[in-house]
């Protein structure tokens, strides 16, 4: 199947169909088509076993391959974003448009402290990569923002619905009715009775362990945007006194790997949230500021 892909690609290279349909049309009206036509798939063969197994043209096609699914990540977050966006409360999506305003001024900040002199020279480390570098780092930085504020705002939504007291006063309930049951009673419909009775005061002590850990999993949620705002305000500090982006770029980076517990518990959430497992492809919300506008 590996081989089969490279000479699909190799024979659907438009050079390579102009040749063979034109060679293949020239050996059809010459009027020797058993003499022509042998010759033009004897090369066509030779050119695809060539090419198809050729070790460079094979990483291109990879290569092409990755870039596609890379754009297909990106639109798949992008699609999530909006919907998110669409989600959440006005004062929610105001919230992110304010971080990511000052995450806009950041890489202004950092373009604005590359020396003036070597901004087009082409010298390594300056110019459009590392410009890549730090939109990159700051992309995931709001997507992991913004997935926080969904993920804060879909469980306080849960627990809005749900009442541990009423939940409690059920067990309550359960365990009373189950001291109405004789242990030794022999009656089988005592029996069922009593085996339902006792599946729901489990279900209801599971209900009560569930709700208590989406309260601890909403403060961690909260503690960890409140984290991320401070370490925006703060990196937008230190980029006007240090003038390093490239340190910035590392410190986005550490923070975001320092987080990946907390994505871990997001993906824990998907039942409550109904976000995908996230993968390394995040919306270009930097680049593309209207990619991801509440509609």
């Amino acid at each position: 199947m590996g081989l089969t892909k490279y000479i699909k690609t190799a024979f659907r290279n438009r050079w390579n169909l102009l040749f063979f349909l034109g060679g293949t049309g020239f050996a059809l009206i010459s009027g020797h088509a058993d003499v022509f036509l042998p010759l033009v798939l004897a090369a066509e063969t030779a050119f695809l076993g060539f090419l198809g197994t050729h070790p460079k043209f094979q990483k291109s096609v990879d290569a092409q391959e990755a870039k596609a699914s890379r754009q297909d990540g990106s639109a798949a977050a992008t699609a999530t974003a909006r919907r998110i966006l669409k989600e959440l409360p006005k004062a929610l999506v105001q919230r992110f448009e304010a971080v990511r305003s000052r995450c806009a001024e950041l890489r202004q900040l950092a373009r604005q402290m590359r020396d003036p002199e070597h901004l087009d020279d082409g010298s390594p480390g300056d110019g459009q990569p590392l410009e890549d570098l730090q939109l990159t780092s700051l992309d995931r930085m709001l997507w992991m923002y913004l997935r926080l504020l969904f993920t804060q705002y879909s469980l306080s939504q849960f627990l809005k619905k749900t009442s541990a007291d009423e939940i409690e006063s059920d067990i309550r309930e359960f365990e009373d009715r189950l001291k109405a049951f004789s242990q030794a009673a022999n009656d089988p419909r005592q029996q069922r009775l009593r085996k339902v009775v006792e599946d729901n005061l489990v279900t209801s002590h599971a209900r009560l362990a569930n709700y208590k850990k989406a309260e601890e999993n909403c403060e961690l949620m909260g503690l960890e945007i409140e984290r991320l705002e401070n370490t925006i305000h703060s990196l937008s500090e230190l980029a006007v006194n240090r003038q390093e982006p490239e340190f910035i770029s590392g410190q986005i980076d550490q923070v975001a790997s320092s987080m990946v517990q907390t994505e871990k518990t997001m993906s824990d959430l998907q039942f409550v949230t109904g976000l995908k497992s996230v993968d390394d492809e995040v919306p270009q919300i930097l680049r593309g500021q209207t990619a991801v506008v509440k509609e």
